[in-house]
């Protein structure tokens, strides 16, 4: 996977090993081999082949990656989806901790989720954290499709019945995340290339004025 940075994942083609690296290894992956397992057939989610103390191993899912789709023109379509598969998420009473296209694999003909992956940062809370790293990484990543969020907002209260935050509160929970992010990276290298960039995604996001 090209878009990682928390872990080392490689594949064969038939099966994805996932590492985990960075503070509190070992209870990440305990998250995700939890919710791997607690959310399959609930949700398009990889199926688990084997767990080690260091590492996951799924089931391969042939799919186009989120991320991808959007340099290919398709962000109206995945953003939807994104919001749609998000109502589902939280309709279950769970945050994924790093939502967005970034982790998730589509079927390249419908443009339906048909994975969503890492869920090493889940946990109980408030939707609001999910809505807003959706919309920092479109924001941060693909900032040309910035007007195209209302696809991805529309869609998940469309299938949820859900509110959608205002942009004060989204804001203040892309500033929160960002600022964990770069706790985390301090506490991995103090000092190196990580804390730097996050420090400066702080920075920038400080500096974003409205929705």
């Amino acid at each position: 996977m090209r878009h990682g940075y928390t872990n080392s994942t490689v594949g064969d083609g038939a099966l994805v090993v996932k590492c985990y690296e960075g503070p509190e290894a070992e209870v990440r992956l305990r998250t995700e081999s939890r919710f791997l397992r607690r959310l399959r057939g609930r949700l398009p989610v990889p199926r688990i082949h084997k767990i080690t103390p260091t590492s996951v191993t799924t089931r391969f899912v042939p799919g186009e990656h989120g991320q991808d789709l959007l340099d290919d023109g398709r962000a109206a379509e995945v953003l939807a989806a994104c919001g749609r598969a998000l109502a589902r998420i939280h309709r279950l009473g769970i945050v994924h901790g790093d939502y967005g296209p970034q982790n998730m694999l589509f079927d390249p003909e419908t443009y339906e989720p048909v994975a969503i992956l890492d869920w090493e940062w889940a946990h109980p809370g408030p939707p609001v954290e999910d809505l807003s790293w959706c919309e920092w990484i479109v924001r941060t990543h693909h900032p040309e499709h910035v007007a195209l969020l209302p696809r991805f907002f529309d869609a998940y209260r469309e299938e949820g019945g859900l509110d959608v935050p205002a942009w004060d509160a989204r804001h203040a929970a892309m500033l929160a995340r960002c600022r964990d992010l770069l706790d985390f990276t301090a506490r991995w290298e103090p000092g190196g290339g990580g804390e730097k960039l996050w420090r400066d995604r702080l920075d920038t996001t400080t500096a974003w004025l409205g929705g």
